[in-house]
């Protein structure tokens, strides 16, 4: 039986590129041995989730999720809860397509997305839990994450990232801390912090140096709170990010590696969890890494070696009972096999 996919896009997605380009993205699945079809998606809510849901269940072997981060959240949201998943594609059309990014997809030609796809490398990707939400890039909570919501759609159309830079200025004197006690791999911090991040991803914002040292699918979250509300000394961090990714040794920042966070206010305020851009609910909440849960097409060419975790379990499986094997065998037999 020949294999199918569907692509879910965003029709108003990257200025309408995607439907210009529909017909020859089609093609490219096509020519990479797919049976592809389509479906634009509707202001309804949930609607590439609940298709993303549908295609999963109905046996397709391939899901693209064709739009912007948003777009890529929901298609994750509505296979990652299957028991037998699809793999996925990603074609991005959005502002700051940070998963793309990471994955080293072009983010610029739709089609040229698409044919990465003929290439034929997959990563099994790592992605968050979220409550009962998932997500691929970021999660967190504190006055900054917010800017991502706040922002209009149409001006995100209109201006792209520049209308991220312009809320992020008007938001930045208004950010104020939160009294959080963030419990983490059997350690705790109880204490004022402005902001927290859970990075998948080194691409956070369109940054690629806030997580410099990011891995895409070794089970870890790189946490990140940020214990001041100064402004001026925020300033001064966003400078460190910029000059090297220089802030994860700052005593005003704590960056671990940790596979579950459990986050909470201290002092009733509200702490607005964000997940991929999109609004996620409030703490308290709960955040589990789920390990290789997804199998997605990237360019592994140009992703660096430190960034993906090469040792396969099932190889290192089949490593341990062969070494296991030759340790049995007679004294003599071991030392023939062994040269």
């Amino acid at each position: 039986m020949r294999k199918r996919a569907r692509v879910i896009y965003n029709p108003s997605s990257g200025r309408e590129a995607l439907k210009k380009d529909m017909v020859d993205i089609l093609g490219v699945f096509e020519q990479a041995g797919y049976e592809t079809s389509a479906f634009a998606t509707t202001p309804a809510p949930n609607s590439a989730r609940d298709e993303a849901e549908r295609a999963g269940r109905d046996g397709f072997d391939l899901v693209v999720a064709a739009g912007g981060d948003g777009t890529i959240n929901e298609v994750v949201n509505g296979l990652a809860g299957l028991k037998k998943r699809p793999k996925m594609a990603i074609i991005p059309a959005g502002t700051t397509n940070d998963y793309a990014r990471a994955l080293r997809i072009p983010r610029e030609d739709p089609l040229a997305a698409a044919k990465v796809v003929l290439k034929n490398q997959t990563i099994k990707m790592d992605i968050g839990l979220a409550g009962k939400n998932y997500f691929v890039n970021i999660a967190g909570g504190g006055r900054l994450t917010e800017l991502t919501y706040e922002v209009p759609s149409n001006l995100k159309t209109l201006f792209g990232y520049l209308a991220y830079l312009v809320k992020g200025a008007e938001l930045l004197p208004r950010i104020r801390p939160f009294k959080m006690d963030l419990k983490f791999d059997g350690d705790e911090y109880v204490g004022d912090a402005s902001m927290f991040f859970l990075a998948l991803t080194n691409s956070v914002g369109g940054f690629e140096q806030i997580v410099p040292d990011a891995s895409l699918n070794d089970g870890m979250f790189t946490m990140i709170i940020v214990k001041t509300s100064n402004l001026a000394e925020i300033l001064h961090l966003l400078t460190l990010v910029l000059n090297g990714g220089r802030h994860i040794n700052d005593p005003r920042i704590i960056y671990r590696k940790v596979r579950k966070v459990d986050v909470k206010s201290l002092d009733d305020s509200r702490i607005m969890i964000n997940l991929d851009g999109e609004y996620g609910g409030d703490a308290p909440m709960n955040f589990t890494n789920l390990k290789q849960h997804i199998e997605t097409y990237a360019n592994l060419d140009d992703i660096p070696d430190a960034a993906v975790e090469t040792e396969d379990p099932e190889l290192l499986e089949a490593e341990r009972k062969f070494l296991a094997g030759v340790h049995e065998l007679p004294e003599d037999q071991s030392s023939t096999q062994s040269k």
